[in-house]
């Protein structure tokens, strides 16, 4: 992070056609979390905003819609600082996010199988929506309810409460989730919540990252590192079969940096089922928040480390993203432009309860939920 007066001179002439602004300028941004009204919903309910910086120019934009991570700005090794997230302008376009981006996905992140599972002897029927199976909390899901939310030093926080039987979940179940930002550039997102009936849970940050800046670009060229020996196969709904796939030899290794399309055009059943990477790695055991993932940009020097506590990491590649979708500046997303790497406990975990390798996801009551997921940058 160490630039010469010449090169940042020339990147100050250059602001305007590179799209960017430079960190000295951001660096004078307040380091107060800003509240606005960011639109409204059709019943008139307000959705704020909350924006907020630290001393290096990072700058993050949260929505009470969804509980939306709506921006992330970051430098680049040229101290040109960039959305590197995909997502929309306003809150119309929030409305319309299909894809999840940026969102606070829950009650359970990722699939349950056929949308149903048991507690105790008493099967519960959710809602289904990806196919044949329950896809990140149903149609109405935690990224598309209104979050209600309060400034804080550096962050904001944002409650939730999912009344027993939404979507088909048991347990009416109070949920904290919270953003901050430090001068490390760390972001921070947490989640703690409590419930009145023995439920599953599985909240889960669901950001799309392209730390290029450029969205019409591929993420195929960064690479990445997972703290994990392991993978989740799958069958063809991308239920998990309950066993574990040792990553060594095959096109899911990234134990060392691996440029993300290396190996995307492998024959390997379970990229063909996946439509590329869409899996859950089984990150290896530690003790609290430790390493799980790292991802870089070689051209810009853009680098999130990621840390938790969880025992999974789903890697996405953007398979499904076609085109379709206009987000930020008119860009229509296309194939593979960004990726997700969601901390989580691993998919269709209700149902394989009886599987001493799949962590507990059943939340009681008197116990407290807690995910922590950290997202480092440097350049």
């Amino acid at each position: 992070m160490k630039y010469t007066v010449a090169s940042l001179a020339i990147v100050s002439l250059c602001l305007t056609s590179c799209g960017g602004k430079s960190k000295k300028e951001k660096s004078e941004t307040s380091k107060e979390t800003k509240v606005e009204v960011y639109g409204k919903l059709e019943d008139g309910r307000e959705v704020k905003s909350f924006t907020f910086s630290n001393k290096d120019g990072v700058v993050a934009k949260v929505i009470e819609y969804g509980a939306i991570l709506a921006g992330l700005e970051v430098p680049d090794k040229n101290g040109i600082v960039k959305d590197v997230t995909h997502g929309y302008d306003d809150l119309a376009g929030w409305l319309t996010n299909s894809s999840y981006f940026g969102a606070s996905v829950g009650r359970y992140g990722n699939r349950i199988a056929a949308g149903k599972f048991s507690i105790d002897g008493k099967e519960y029927t959710l809602v289904t929506n990806n196919d044949a199976n329950h896809l990140h909390g149903g149609t109405v899901g935690f990224d598309k309810v209104l979050w209600k939310g309060k400034a804080i030093d550096g962050g904001v926080e944002l409650t939730y409460t999912s009344k027993d039987g939404e979507e088909g979940y048991p347990g009416n179940l109070d949920l904290t989730v919270t953003y901050s930002l430090n001068d490390k550039n760390e972001l921070k997102w947490t989640v703690k919540a409590a419930t009145d009936k023995a439920t599953p849970i599985n909240v889960v940050q669901h950001a799309y990252w392209n730390l290029s800046g450029d969205p019409t670009t591929s993420i195929n060229d960064h690479e990445l590192t997972i703290a994990a020996d392991n993978f989740l196969p799958t069958d063809e709904g991308l239920i998990p079969t309950g066993k574990f796939g040792p990553v060594e030899g095959s096109p899911f290794d990234f134990t060392k940096a691996t440029v993300i399309g290396e190996r995307i055009d492998e024959p390997s059943l379970p990229l063909k089922l996946g439509k590329g990477y869409d899996h859950c790695w089984v990150l290896r055991e530690g003790k609290g928040v430790r390493f799980a993932a790292k991802l870089r940009d070689p051209k810009t020097g853009r680098t999130m480390e990621l840390s938790t506590e969880q025992p999974g990491i789903q890697f996405y590649g953007g398979n499904f993203l076609d085109g379709t979708s206009t987000g930020k500046g008119g860009v229509k997303y296309a194939h593979r432009t960004a990726c997700c790497l969601e901390t989580q406990f691993f998919p269709d975990s209700p149902n394989k309860q009886e599987n001493p390798a799949f962590p507990s996801c059943i939340l009681k009551p008197g116990d407290t939920y807690n995910h922590t997921m950290v997202s480092k940058f440097s350049w």
